[in-house]
């Protein structure tokens, strides 16, 4: 099922930006996020593109038609679109495990000394504060929300926060406790979640809802006193939480994500492999508490949330409803038209001859899955987000499961706004309460 609501004429929304490792961090936060290092040419190009031919103007210019062909137009190998698949079972066994093979994730070993570090009442919720210490890194923080009066167990949402090349930050992008909060979340909230912080929304309509930093991000982010000269790049050392620190470090660490990438692949594992794990560990603690019921348990995100969310439910059959906002196209859009907005925590190497990008979300058909779409977000071409729908709706419809499948275009840039967030609580209310 897929929903159309309303369009509105296009305007300059590359300043909208929320994924993009490039994204010029020092004007993030004064409301206008452009894509650094990009030249203007590029970014001009960009408004251009949904009206391109598949194979003109793209990011390799000559070798895009060679390259385009390789992943083609047909249905990948092991996509359920193709007609010897018939038994859905055995196909999401087959090729869920060939999406493990690719993400070749590390060794998995569980979460330790998982606990409440602080708990209060705010705003007719119970807040805790929780930490848990993976094999590896830092300890993870996390914040767990639920109704102040609940009682007996509840359905469950783990949020996954975004990206927005905002490294510094994790689960404050998408929650507000007691302390001051600040004044950086306050103006993301305002720019990309209409105001509100959607995780403590969703908890006040009867949900516990869990948000963990994840690889990479805040109490998981990369110290930079922890890093050799070489990857410093020149740049000193910053840890206290002013603006001008927070900018300078987001800054390098979006030119510390090639790094990032290049060491992971040299260690024989992928950062889908590493993000998906720590995921993984999160739903282990919230289908262990005891105020949860581990049957009825969702997740959703925006953006870089939308990403985990592909992959956590896509993988995971205890995500019982997804909801993924601005994060679904092709692997064709990426080639051609939109790598350059994007950060390096996307690619699973050779997947794509396998399963197209969406189809690893539709690993989890017939489960309820929901997928909002902005019309006029400058990460993806309009033509490759449909071309996704098409994907996940036939796979939905050959899987019998029609009805737990829709996809809502929504006017406006990058944003999981009121008017979405509302249509995906609905959704959770529907599959996970009903």
């Amino acid at each position: 099922m897929t929903e159309e609501l309303g369009q509105q004429p296009r305007r300059d929304f590359l300043g909208r930006s929320i994924i993009g490792t490039g994204a010029a961090l020092a004007g993030l936060w004064e409301g206008t996020a452009m894509l650094e290092g990009a030249p203007a040419a590029l970014l001009a190009a960009d408004a251009e593109a949904d009206s391109l031919p598949a194979t003109a103007l793209n990011m390799i210019g000559a070798y895009g038609q060679w390259a385009a062909s390789i992943v083609g137009d047909q249905p990948a190998r092991l996509s359920f679109r193709q007609p010897q698949f018939q038994d859905l079972a055995a196909w999401r066994a087959e090729a869920r495990q060939r999406v493990a093979d690719c993400l070749a994730p590390p060794p998995q070993q569980s979460l330790v000394d998982a606990r409440v570090d602080s708990s209060e009442e705010l705003d007719g919720l119970q807040v805790e504060q929780v930490s848990w210490q993976l094999p590896y890194g830092p300890r993870t923080k996390a914040v767990v929300l639920k109704p102040a009066n609940a009682r007996g167990k509840l359905p469950a949402v783990v949020g996954l926060h975004d990206h927005g090349g905002n490294k510094f930050f994790g689960l404050d992008k998408i929650t507000r406790s007691g302390s001051a909060q600040h004044p950086l979340m306050a103006r993301h909230q305002d720019g990309y979640y209409g105001g509100r912080p959607w995780a403590n929304e969703l908890a006040k309509r009867g949900y516990v809802v869990l948000v963990h930093d994840t690889f990479s991000f805040a109490s998981r982010k990369v110290r930079m006193q922890d890093v050799s000269p070489a990857a410093l790049s020149d740049v000193s050392p910053v840890e206290d939480d002013s603006e001008s620190s927070i900018i300078a470090y987001n800054r390098w660490a979006a030119g510390h994500e090639h790094l990032m990438a290049k060491s992971l692949f040299s260690a024989g594992t992928t950062w889908p492999g590493v993000f998906l794990g720590e995921d993984q560990r999160a739903v282990d603690y919230l289908c262990g508490r005891p105020d949860v019921d581990p049957s009825r348990v969702g997740c959703a995100g925006l953006s870089g949330g939308g990403l985990r969310t592909v992959y956590l439910g896509g993988m995971d059959d205890r995500i019982r409803c997804a909801c993924c906002v601005g994060m679904m196209t092709t692997w064709r859009d990426y080639l051609l038209h939109k790598c350059h907005t994007h950060t390096w925590m996307i690619y699973i190497p050779l997947l794509p001859r396998d399963l197209d990008y969406p189809e690893i979300l539709a690993l989890r058909a017939p489960a309820a899955t929901l997928v909002l779409n902005d019309l006029e977000d400058s990460l993806f071409t309009v033509g490759e987000m449909r071309r996704a729908d098409e994907m996940m709706r036939a796979i939905f419809d050959k899987a019998g499961a029609a009805d737990r499948y829709r996809c809502t275009f929504y006017p406006g840039p990058h944003k999981f706004d009121v008017p979405m967030q509302r249509e995906a609580f609905d959704w959770f209310d529907q599959w996970l309460k009903g």
